[in-house]
């Protein structure tokens, strides 16, 4: 009954009234970027008696913005600016004035690396599997007993003891510890230096660090001294941290600490006896070892005794190290000095070049008998003993060459070259300057480099330590083939593949940067020569990993990347899947990135398919979800890129092979649907909408691409949308019969979706999803011609019989929803003109001209429907549902006030009663009541709506209670 009396629609008057009206606008001088001038007036009252006021105009070059308002009228950045401007500037508050003391007082910035980034490398990088022994203090039990009485002198006599105490045995040594039992004494003794600090027991944290201090004069277990250092200096930074903290907290008066940049007059009395205090302790120390490092770590308190106590001591430790022979242990005690001297006093660069040149000249001693001796014992080779040198003296020339003049590091250099066996000083020069220095004087260093002792010192760690510099700054232009010959010389004769590939996979990307593809090819093929015997590529695959990724970091193009003859038999050493995976990803990601146009070319085409199927065959059970979207992102990123312009067969047999080389990676399947069904309408495009008998077979073909390859998908709303837009892209084709198929299959699919379904990992109600799959399809459905061999609306007919037999939530409104969306389709086909078409597809407008019999089919349908709308309004009369009857009923009024003609009686009175309903118990929302009543007041005044103004009157406004 509804649909008999459906309103005959319009569409283009509905569209023409719905336009916004054009209003002629005259710009005039107007520009929307120009300023506004306002005119504000203000009123100033003169007096309570009187009544006369004053009003003054002023005129403004901006409108009064509210977030100025807040802010007084004062713009932050504006703040900032005056700030800078020494002119207007206002003076800096205490706090501002101490930051920027700090900075100008400071000369280390961000761009100096720190201690803390090399200590993780050196304690991977030395490591033993030697036994090792460490002396543990285990307390003293002297003076114990003493009364509460007793005397200061007592006192001072018994803490005096305890010092001597340490000499006199009270330590434990313990023996055949590995490495890492000796780093948890280590951790312990850290510990117990902290847990003796808190319960004030001050000479015992002191005995401590004395005697983690000896234990650096400990050479027994050589190759590992450096991490021993490392180890050790931690708890001598923790001491020094707790007594400066421990004296500044002494220096607190009424609660106001010492600013940051104090002075020594600041510091009061009672703090400086006990900084001084402490100097007197260490200076007690008998051993020079332990006295030099831990007076060291209190560098800093000298700061509270006097300006120039740092820059005293600075000098007097540095020719305190000469009195440590053994030059291992004398250079990293000249790497303590320097760490502790660049926090603690940066500017004085002279101390530190006096460390160094004191180094120099004991550089001798290295090569002596003495250490000789040693290395014999310790079966040590003369070239890892020299390795053990490398952090020190790399520290050390990272502190003198930090924003140090040219003339200051060329001076260093040349005195470097003065020595013999200068090879470990020329790889810590290397290592430590700036690489632009080293750079413009490549080929000196490649001179120094060749006349150095073989024996000691490995020259291809020089060429690796040249080529890191050469891949930071560029030499000059004219020597650039002359460096790589000289430098692949050395490299190419390595038998070791280990340090083989060491060398070559920093000289790799000197080589991209400078040459073209045939140096790069000569160099990868000389790599594969290397790494192919024994399978030595194997125990090398981070340093491939590393080639391949500064090759296409500088080898972009993908076309002139592939003409590089050995770049893919350099991929064939990947043999580890895992690895050969990451390595395909990079490639893939580097294309995506760089590749700008489309391409057809073959040999990229071949080669990357090659590569996102390594990518693809990698995927199993054990794959996560992560890993494979990951995957697939990649290789739907190359199927995008790839387009034979107007040779469609060519594309659509790229997407059938990539079909069946990408089938266990369900979002490139989806892709590939997709990209047939754009290939279909380009096609259509093309051809102007008249497909010829070729290009219609060609349509057909990317239809039956998509029929097959949808139910291979696991998520059903997934095949369902493909359905629906497959269908979509076959009507539009003119392959009615295909277009019928899809939507046939997408009806049938409907039963199978299932309650719940996984949305972003977690488990949701499907209804929502279905309810807006339907409604889509329902629209497509207006379009759709009839079967001449079917019923009438029998896609529409087979949709309402599946919806009816789904099994909705039993607290679920959703199927009522979609009935009250059919009406709005029924209604759509019962005008004489349909809304939208398809090109050249003639709709069932068209085909039936408005036939009574057909016009009878829709009224039937929409009689069923009404009634389980009504059915369903009944059944939810109860107390606990009384307000989804509310939302229903208004719904449904809506639907009739839209699509119903309400001139007929029954169909207003029905409106009227939902009306009703919808108010009746106190759900209804009074602003949506109130706006809708307004809509309707305002329908009643178009043209043939007069019947509205009857229909207002009719709905009464009721109030919640």
């Amino acid at each position: 009954y509804f649909l008999r009396h459906a309103r005959s629609r319009n569409y283009v008057s509905e569209s023409e009234v719905c336009n916004l009206e054009s209003v002629p606008l005259d710009f005039g001088d107007y520009h929307p970027l120009k300023p506004i001038t306002v005119t504000e007036s203000k009123t100033k009252k003169m007096n309570r008696k009187g009544s006369t006021s004053s009003t003054s105009s002023s005129s403004s070059s901006s409108v009064m913005d509210p977030l100025s308002s807040v802010l007084d009228g004062t713009d932050p950045l504006s703040l900032f600016a005056a700030a800078a401007d020494p002119v207007t500037a206002a003076p800096p508050t205490d706090g501002a004035r101490r930051k920027r003391d700090k900075d100008e007082s400071s000369a280390v910035g961000s761009d100096f690396e720190p201690w803390s980034s090399k200590r993780g490398e050196i304690l991977a990088r030395y490591t033993t599997t030697e036994k090792l022994s460490i002396n543990l203090y285990m307390g003293s039990e002297k003076g114990k007993t003493t009364t509460t009485g007793s005397a200061v002198s007592e006192k001072v006599r018994t803490r005096l003891e305890e010092l001597d105490d340490l000499e006199e045995g009270s330590q434990k040594e313990l023996l055949n510890l590995t490495q890492q039992d000796y780093m948890n004494r280590i951790e312990e003794l850290n510990q117990s230096l902290k847990d003796a600090w808190s319960s004030d027991q001050k000479v015992k944290a002191l005995k401590i660090v004395i005697q983690c201090s000896k234990l650096l004069s400990d050479t027994t277990v050589i190759q590992f001294y450096p991490s021993k250092f490392v180890l050790i200096t931690d708890i001598l930074d923790t001491f020094g941290k707790l007594v400066y903290e421990r004296i500044l907290s002494m220096c607190v008066d009424n609660r106001v600490s010492l600013p940051d940049n104090f002075s020594p007059e600041c510091v009061n009395d009672t703090a400086k006896e006990t900084c001084l205090n402490w100097f007197f302790k260490i200076a007690s120390i008998r051993e020079l070892i332990p006295r030099f490092y831990v007076e060291a770590a209190i560098l800093k308190c000298n700061k509270f005794l006097s300006k120039t106590g740092i820059s005293e001591c600075l000098p007097r430790l540095t020719s305190m190290i000469r009195g440590i022979g053994d030059p291992l242990v004398a250079v990293y005690a000249r790497t303590y000095l320097c760490r502790v001297g660049m926090e603690v006093a940066p500017q004085l660069k002279e101390s530190l070049n006096k460390n160094f040149f004191d180094f120099l000249l004991t550089f001798k001693q290295i090569h002596g008998d003495t250490v000789q001796n040693q290395l014999v014992v310790q079966c040590v080779e003369i070239p890892l003993y020299l390795t053990l040198y490398s952090p020190a003296i790399d520290w050390i020339l990272q502190c003198i060459a930090y924003h140090a003049p040219d003339v200051l590091l060329t001076e260093m250099m040349e005195r470097c070259k003065k020595l013999g066996n200068n090879a470990l000083l020329l790889n810590s020069v290397m290592s430590a300057f700036r690489a632009e220095f080293i750079a413009a004087r490549s080929m000196d260093f490649i001179g120094m480099i060749k006349e150095c002792d073989e024996s000691g010192f490995p020259k291809h760690l020089l060429f690796r330590s040249l080529g890191l510099n050469l891949a930071l700054a560029d030499p000059p232009e004219n020597d650039r083939l002359q460096i790589l010959n000289e430098a692949w010389k050395v490299i190419t004769k390595l038998k070791n593949p280990q340090d083989y590939i060491n060398c070559a996979e920093v000289w790799v990307e000197y080589t991209c940067r400078h040459f073209t593809k045939r140096e790069v090819n000569t160099v990868l093929a000389d790599v594969i020569k290397h790494m192919t015997p024994d399978r030595a590529f194997e125990d090398a695959y981070p340093q491939l990993q590393s080639i391949i990724q500064k090759v296409i970091t500088y080898i972009y193009d993908f076309a002139l990347l592939f003409s590089v003859e050995k770049f893919l038999p350099f991929l064939d050493m990947f043999q580890k899947e895992s690895v050969r995976v990451e390595v395909c990803k990079c490639i893939m990601e580097s294309f995506i990135k760089h590749q700008q146009e489309p391409t057809k070319d073959p040999v990229i085409l071949n080669a990357l398919l090659h590569v996102c199927k390594t990518m693809h065959d990698s995927v199993n059970a054990l794959t996560l979800e992560d890993e494979k979207r990951m995957l697939a992102t990649l290789i739907n990123g190359f199927i995008k890129m790839v387009s034979f312009g107007r040779d469609f067969e060519q594309q659509l047999s790229f997407y059938v092979e990539a079909r069946s080389m990408f089938c266990n990676l369900e979002p490139v399947l989806v892709q590939l649907i997709h990209s047939v069904n754009q290939l279909a309408m380009e096609t259509r495009r093309v051809m102007k909408g008249n497909h010829s008998r070729k290009t219609a077979a060609f349509v057909r073909a990317c239809v039956a691409f998509c029929f097959i390859t949808i139910p291979s998908l696991s998520s059903i709303f997934t095949r369902l949308n493909l359905y629906l837009h497959s269908g979509q892209v076959a009507l539009a084709n003119q392959c009615l019969s295909q277009a019928d198929a899809f939507f046939k299959a997408a009806v049938s699919l409907v039963p199978e979706v299932p309650k719940m379904i996984s949305v972003d990992g977690k488990m949701r109600p499907s209804d929502a999803f279905l309810l807006e799959f339907l409604c889509n399809f329902f629209s497509t459905l207006l379009v759709v011609p009839d079967h001449p061999e079917q019923g009438v609306l029998f896609l529409v007919r087979g949709l309402l019989n599946v919806i009816q037999d789904y099994t909705w939530e039993d607290n679920s409104d959703d199927k009522v929803r979609i009935y009250t969306n059919v009406l709005h389709l029924l209604s759509a086909m019962t005008q004489e003109a349909f809304i939208y078409h398809v090109d050249k597809v003639d709709s069932n407008d068209a085909l039936y001209g408005g036939d009574s019999k057909f016009l009878a089919e829709i009224n039937k349908l929409s009689e069923t429907v009404v009634s389980q709308i009504l059915d369903h309004l009944k059944t939810l009369g109860k107390e606990e549902t009384l307000k989804r009857q509310s939302q229903l009923a208004l719904y449904f009024f809506n639907t009739i006030l839209a699509h119903g003609d309400l001139r007929n009686n029954r169909l207003n009175q029905l409106s009227v009663n939902l009306w009703n309903l919808a108010q009746k118990h106190g759900f209804a929302d009074t602003k949506t009541m109130v706006k809708t009543l307004e809509y309707i007041k305002r329908r009643s005044k178009q043209p043939e709506m007069s019947h509205f103004t009857d229909l207002a009157l009719r709905l009464p406004l009721q109030s919640r209670t």
